[in-house]
């Protein structure tokens, strides 16, 4: 008995050591930094100087009307792109996973050119595009009849246009994930639907989509918590303009820490975006524990 509870011991001290550099990594540079922020929020940082003031930051955040502008921008940031990613990407996955492998590669290798593209050359193309005296599209509107178009410096567009840029920019990690796990769903059940006489949308909706499911999980995960760190696109586009209209949590925070030296303030939005980004994933993660 004695021997066995050694040789068990040894096998688990094996296990923390492998997994001990991995842990000191997380501690130091996650767990730490958060408690930190944590700790910040709760103070008035002016340069080397410190002072605790509680909850005084929240309080400030709370009666900032740009603080509530930033914050409705986020969450329809974080419904649309989601919404939007997760509905092009079925449908495109559902569409091409059994056709020709070239042709299926192909369309993944396409849709992922631009998830490889670094997403400041993105946002510069883009902002190349749409400027307003002469970009492309403004361009070929003016030859259409329109006239003079600054789809960013308008405030009813300019949310729609970044949104669809992250949406075009992200979608292909999407696609190449939901093609693999189609894949993967085994070829008895559309031998069984066939025989059954199912059509190409009953095999969509009662097979595939469920099938994917843990796929539309993590999916809709890494895009909260992507979107909620939106900053490139909104810098090098926007800054946040026009009056706002664009502003979201993490331009706010950004401006706050290195424009404003509020890191106080600063850190109480990092607290508010972490306390979100939990309400919004631990539902969709305990989801996926329980299928499995």
């Amino acid at each position: 008995m004695m021997r066995l509870r050694g040789n068990a011991f040894k096998e688990n001290l094996t296990g923390y050591l492998f997994i001990f550099p991995q842990m000191l990594i997380f501690l130091l540079f996650l767990v730490y930094p958060i408690l930190e922020g944590i700790r910040l929020s709760m103070y008035q940082i002016n340069y080397n100087s410190e002072k605790f003031v509680g909850f005084d930051n929240y309080v400030a955040l709370f009666n900032d009307p740009v603080f509530f502008k930033a914050l409705i921008n986020t969450v329809v940031f974080v419904v649309f792109i989601v919404l939007l990613t997760v509905g092009f990407a079925l449908f495109v996955s559902a569409s091409v996973f059994d056709k020709n492998a070239r042709y299926v590669s192909f369309i993944r290798g396409s849709y992922y050119i631009p998830v490889m593209v670094s997403m400041v050359v993105m946002s510069m193309v883009w902002s190349f595009l749409l400027n307003p005296a002469n970009g492309l599209i403004s361009y070929f509107a003016r030859e259409a009849g329109f006239g003079y178009v600054n789809l960013l410096g308008n405030k009813q567009s300019v949310m729609p246009v970044i949104i669809f840029v992250t949406f075009a920019t992200n979608v292909g990690q999407a696609i190449i994930l939901y093609i693999a796990a189609m894949i993967g769903v085994p070829k008895d059940l559309f031998e069984a639907a066939e025989v059954d006489g199912a059509n190409r949308w009953h095999v969509i909706t009662k097979i595939l989509i469920p099938s994917v499911k843990p796929s539309t999980i993590y999916i809709t995960i890494i895009n909260i918590i992507a979107v909620l760190k939106i900053f490139v696109v909104i810098q090098l586009l926007t800054g946040g303009g026009p009056n706002n209209a664009s502003v979201t949590l993490m331009y706010y925070l950004y401006n706050n820490a290195f424009k404003f030296n509020q890191l106080g303030m600063a850190s109480a939005v990092g607290v508010i975006m972490f306390v979100i980004t939990l309400l919004l994933s631990v539902p969709q993660l305990r989801s996926m524990i329980k299928q499995k």
